[in-house]
């Protein structure tokens, strides 16, 4: 009887045993997860490879050394080695690097093909794709200036960007509640929104003492939009049973409002905020090309007119950063505020 129980029971790879009273269980350990090599060293023989390309293959770009991106690559050869002789000892190191070797390591070959192909071998032409050393010392060279347009960048789009929440919070919760409001103000936005904000720069031009204000409105302008729209949307689809609830607790407008409606719309008001977040990206570098003299869109505009396109990528790089950087501390917002949706859009 015993065998013909055996051969009914799954075959999976551990000894199932019955169960009777008063046995005891046994705990079976899960194995432990093994990193391949090859992720782990993938820093390290990136950084190999692009350390050979530059110091062994004859360089064509006529860009004098500044040994900024050779060093920048020694830093990412030790802390890869490094990484690799910690990674038995710690537990949130051994995380991070089965998630991030694989892409720092692909991260460092690529920036040796990409000077192999400029810098050596010349298959782009000169002077608009420069090698990494050229665009690393250019960064470095004219760091003082970098960072002063990095930083009127961050003001001039934090004022615009809050001024246009503010704005469009306002107007979305007046929209999506109000149904007087929302009949006369869904006609604006179908009119008004859909027109880019670059579109108004003649006007805002004209019709704004400085070209600072303008900037700032022409982004606070294309924030308004998506953030109203998708507000509005949100109070407008408040569960009537939420409001029934209240209502029959006693709640007046106010407490209908602030307390019920917009938590209730707080994932439509997200996603609006990143979608604002994203359309003032564009219209700040379009806005400081305009007339403010000083932005990171305003240093590629001046580097390109004197023919530094190392300084043009290396602006490119920082806004890269600058601007995944702010939409990273937004996503963190959220998952804070959130708490219930953290996860289920990533960053």
């Amino acid at each position: 009887m015993s065998s013909i129980v055996e051969e009914l029971q799954p075959r999976t790879g551990i000894d199932s045993k019955v169960q009777r009273p008063g046995a005891e269980t046994a705990f079976v350990t899960p194995p432990v997860v093994k990193t391949p090599a090859q992720k782990l060293l993938a820093i390290p023989v990136g950084a190999c490879i692009a350390l050979a390309i530059h110091f062994f293959v004859p360089k064509r770009e006529p860009v004098p050394p500044s040994h900024y991106y050779p060093i920048l690559l020694f830093v990412m050869l030790g802390l890869g080695l490094l990484g690799a002789a910690l990674y038995p000892f710690f537990e949130g190191l051994r995380k991070r690097m089965r998630h991030l070797c694989p892409l720092l390591g692909v991260v460092t070959m690529t920036a040796g093909i990409w000077e192999l192909v400029t810098s050596c071998l010349g298959l782009l032409p000169l002077p608009y794709f420069p090698g990494p050393e050229g665009v690393f010392g250019s960064m470095v060279s004219d760091y003082k200036l970098l960072f002063d347009s990095t930083w009127h960048s961050l003001i001039l789009l934090v004022s615009g960007y809050a001024l246009g929440v503010m704005v469009a919070l306002i107007t979305g919760v007046t929209i999506g509640w109000f149904a007087h409001a929302r009949y006369w103000g869904m006609p604006l936005l179908k009119v008004v929104g859909p027109i880019p904000a670059t579109a108004w720069i003649p006007l805002a031009m004209v019709l704004s003492p400085s070209t600072l204000f303008s900037a700032i409105g022409l982004i606070a302008l294309a924030v308004w939009f998506p953030v109203t729209m998708l507000t509005a949307s949100g109070i407008n689809n408040t569960r009537a049973s939420y409001l029934d609830v209240a209502r029959t607790l006693g709640a007046g407008q106010t407490y209908l409002i602030f307390r019920v409606a917009i938590p209730a719309a707080l994932p439509n008001i997200f996603i609006g905020l990143f979608m604002g977040l994203g359309t003032s990206f564009l219209t700040l570098v379009v806005a400081e090309n305009v007339g403010v003299k000083s932005g990171l869109g305003w240093y590629v505009s001046w580097a390109q007119g004197w023919a530094e396109y190392g300084k043009v990528y290396g602006a490119l790089i920082i806004m890269a950063g600058f601007f995944s950087s702010i939409m990273t501390v937004l996503f963190k917002v959220r998952d804070r505020v959130l708490v219930w949706q953290k996860g289920v859009i990533k960053w």
